[in-house]
């Protein structure tokens, strides 16, 4: 059967169905060039406007896993993946990915770069002297062999519908469609070819869903995607209303995972990494206890040998910023809120962060919070630190937290980390 891409926008435009088999075609199409960009732009505002339903989004999700190779390395642990939708100060799978290889499961994690005010897994790994993102099919596989678990870029050729369609909808309004950005998620995910995926869905200021039913209604399409095409798939929905830990940036955050690994860091960061850990671990049949793997400093070893075989030095020293600037409590009390978007993106502007893909990242960048909301200060305590290499930076860091905190004199109620659990139908 042959189409054409202007019935497929029509159909779609004017609220209709679209068929396994105009799915198949225009994904395909457009992937080898034979759709036009201004074509696949007006159909994704099409979807956009007009949604799909889940037997729509399993199939284009499909098309897009078949544009291009599967990743299925062979091991004999228990796959199991996490994907995180992004927020401020999220470095949960540097420890995460350790801590499931030492409990006994293989976990490939193909991560990303930061884009604006989230930060990437790649950009903070980047930060230990040596580290390298780029590894063969080959290396993947015998690296989850020897140490269960990577952490790397994606391979060339997997999924690459997806990558031609995600700069596309960055520069054509339809990012936040939720067919769009689920099948973009989990056509990835799937063809890394682990046997179960953990979802963390974040709700707040610093996250891309702000309220917890869009959050919700977000994870409800992955876990559906998921279980469609055959892989065990749970989500957690979680409070990204104020930043993850204390670190936020590059080497700053790594810093923060290895206290977690060692036994210590910020009580959030190590709840929701085992919170996930449990999660991943139950999926793959696994009955380890993550808490007792990851005080039992086991986890930390799996991390030293992961940077390692990556060509990382796990005991270099990270780098430090040439200038930090202190933002001060400005009354006596209590710190009542912290705004994860604003200090997301003032870590952005003092250089963690980019703009654009192809912008550089200082690995020293970033913000460090010294005190969380319901910790009492005194006018003149030091609240946040702000670290960068490029000290004409700090007056837009500080323009953008400016109303992202507040003193008074009333404790705020305490937050809690996972907000709901969503699990196949």
């Amino acid at each position: 059967m042959s189409f054409t891409a202007v019935d497929v926008i029509r159909a779609k435009r004017d609220g209709g169905r679209l068929s396994d088999e105009q799915i198949d075609w225009v994904v395909d199409a457009y992937t080898r060039g034979a759709v036009a960009e201004e074509q696949m732009a007006a159909l994704a505002m099409a979807i956009y406007l007009r949604g799909m339903d889940n037997a729509e989004i399993a199939r284009w999700t499909g098309a897009m896993i078949d544009s291009g190779t599967h990743l299925s390395p062979a091991t004999s642990r228990p796959t199991v993946d996490k994907h995180s939708t992004g927020g401020v100060g999220d470095k949960i799978t540097l420890p995460l990915a350790p801590l499931v290889a030492a409990c006994g499961a293989a976990v490939p994690q193909l991560s990303g770069r930061g884009l604006g005010h989230t930060g990437g897994t790649l950009d903070k790994l980047e930060s230990i002297p040596g580290w390298r993102a780029a590894l063969s099919v080959d290396e993947i596989a015998a690296q989850l062999d020897s140490v269960g678990a990577v952490v790397c870029a994606a391979t060339e050729g997997l999924a690459p519908a997806d990558k031609k369609l995600y700069a596309l909808r960055d520069v054509t309004g339809t990012v936040e469609s939720i067919p769009l950005i689920a099948s973009s998620i989990m056509s990835k995910k799937i063809a890394e070819g682990a046997s179960g995926l953990v979802l963390d869905v974040k709700a707040g200021s610093g996250a891309f869903m702000k309220t917890v039913s869009d959050a919700r209604q977000l994870a409800r399409t992955l876990v559906d995607i998921g279980t469609a095409h055959g892989v065990a798939t749970t989500a957690l929905i979680t409070d990204m209303e104020v930043p993850l830990g204390r670190a936020v940036g590059n080497a700053v955050e790594v810093a923060e995972a290895v206290e977690v690994l060692q036994g210590r860091g910020p009580a959030d960061v190590v709840e929701l990494t085992v919170a996930l850990a449990r999660e991943m671990l139950t999926l793959a049949g696994i009955s380890t206890d993550p808490a007792a793997v990851l005080a039992s400093g086991e986890a930390y070893e799996t991390w030293a040998r992961m940077i390692t075989a990556q060509g990382g030095d796990p005991s270099a020293p990270l780098p430090r910023p040439t200038h930090v600037h202190v933002v001060r409590a400005p009354a006596t009390g209590v710190l009542a809120s912290l705004d994860a978007y604003a200090v997301g993106v003032a870590a952005w502007r003092l250089g963690a962060g980019r703009a654009r893909k192809e912008d550089p990242v200082q690995s020293a960048a970033g913000v460090l919070c010294l005190a969380k909301p319901g910790d009492a200060v005194t006018e003149g305590d030091p609240l946040l630190e702000l670290h960068t290499d490029t000290p004409d930076a700090v007056p837009a860091a500080l323009s953008a937290l400016e109303g992202g905190y507040a003193v008074t004199s009333e404790t705020p109620e305490a937050r809690r980390i996972v907000l709901d659990t969503i699990k196949p139908s």
